[in-house]
């Protein structure tokens, strides 16, 4: 290519590959048990949060705990609908006796909306909380219940 040529075309740019911002390139999808563990997680670091889920599931999460191989899981207690850019999340848990529940529950929504929003972009439009016992302080906990009484 003679320098008259050059000059006549102009400089040559390299083709841009794909075209557009590469974050726009694809989606990302995240599944329900994802945010499940995020929230269930967040939830259980709240002060006065003793447990998460009903009596029968924390009795099941005991004895799954004594199975080898088997672990508690960080979704007990929690159920999340997922959509493409929000999620609605449900949390069921227990508290400990002598807490004021209504500042306990609003601890866990904000510790569980900050936690869901920054790790997965999703937009939480609600989270409802059932307080489903207390956790009297002469209670046992379910995990000393489940123990079988035979040996």
């Amino acid at each position: 290519m003679s320098e008259s040529q050059q000059h006549a075309e102009g400089p040559r740019t390299p083709a841009k590959r794909g075209g557009g911002d590469p974050a726009t390139r694809g989606r990302t999808t995240i599944a329900d048990g994802v945010v499940e563990k995020i929230a269930g997680l967040a939830a259980r670091d709240v002060i006065g949060v003793h447990a998460m889920g009903s009596g029968f599931a924390r009795t099941l999460g005991a004895v799954r705990d004594r199975v080898p191989g088997g672990s508690r899981s960080a979704t007990q207690g929690v159920k999340a609908e997922v959509g493409e850019v929000q999620t609605a999340l449900d949390l069921e848990i227990v508290v400990v006796y002598g807490v004021a529940i209504a500042d306990v529950a609003r601890s866990v929504r904000e510790n569980v909306i900050s936690a869901v929003e920054r790790m997965t972009g999703l937009e939480v439009v609600e989270v409802n909380i059932a307080v489903s016992d207390v956790k009297l302080p002469d209670e046992a906990d379910e995990e000393e219940e489940a123990e079988p009484r035979l040996q």
